[in-house]
């Protein structure tokens, strides 16, 4: 009986710990509101509850840094976790740790987001790399249109990015592999690129580590 009992218990205590671990995560974007966002691109929210970027006329390019998808809050190590989509050609990127809002592909490291679906061989620039840093360690993108989950930690500055349940980036020490001159700031914003390009994302959440 008391084996039993002890049995039930740890199920217990193991349950309550995935549920506390699931509640730590702040939903950042819900499919309603973008008031733990900020943005000055054209991000609109559809009746899926998803966020289309759709760029107004004369709109290209990466450089409209305000139009970038801005969480408010300053991360030091985190996991954020979301879902995105575009069209074919599709170009976006994942930035964290900038300590510059005036240039986060400058002040920040860059997780890319690009459509290299069916692309064998692969480099810094393309899905999954983190630029000028390291290429991906394997394609796991699917097909234009189709929704990819990303989540991204960085723990003491290294970074695993998971993609479509694969690893493209695992522990990547970025104070060793940064590129001459790139500074890895203690903590910084945490943004998703406006390159001029429709875009999709949803079901945006971080964690604090």
């Amino acid at each position: 009986m008391k084996s039993i009992v002890f049995a039930l218990g740890a199920l217990v205590a193991s349950t309550s710990l995935s549920l506390a671990d699931h509640h730590e995560f702040t939903t950042v974007f819900d499919g309603k509101d973008l008031s733990n966002l900020t943005t000055k691109g054209n991000w609109k929210i559809q009746e899926d509850g998803a966020l289309f970027l759709e760029p107004r006329p004369g709109e290209k390019g990466w450089s409209r840094y305000g139009s970038y998808l801005w969480l408010k809050d300053e991360y030091q190590d985190f996991v954020v976790d979301f879902e995105y989509k575009h069209p074919k050609g599709g170009n976006s990127g994942f930035y964290f740790r900038i300590y510059d809002e005036s240039d986060p592909t400058a002040h920040g490291f860059e997780v890319q987001i690009l459509d290299c679906f069916g692309k064998k061989k692969l480099g810094q620039h393309d899905l999954g790399g983190v630029i000028q840093t390291a290429g991906p360690l394997t394609n796991a993108a699917k097909k234009p249109g189709e929704w990819n989950r990303m989540v991204v930690t960085l723990k003491d500055g290294k970074l695993t990015v998971e993609l479509n349940g694969k690893k493209v980036q695992d522990g990547l020490d970025l104070a060793a592999k940064k590129p001459k001159g790139k500074k890895l700031a203690a903590k910084g914003k945490i943004a998703i690129q406006d390159h001029g390009l429709p875009f999709w994302v949803r079901n945006i959440k971080v964690k604090e580590l």
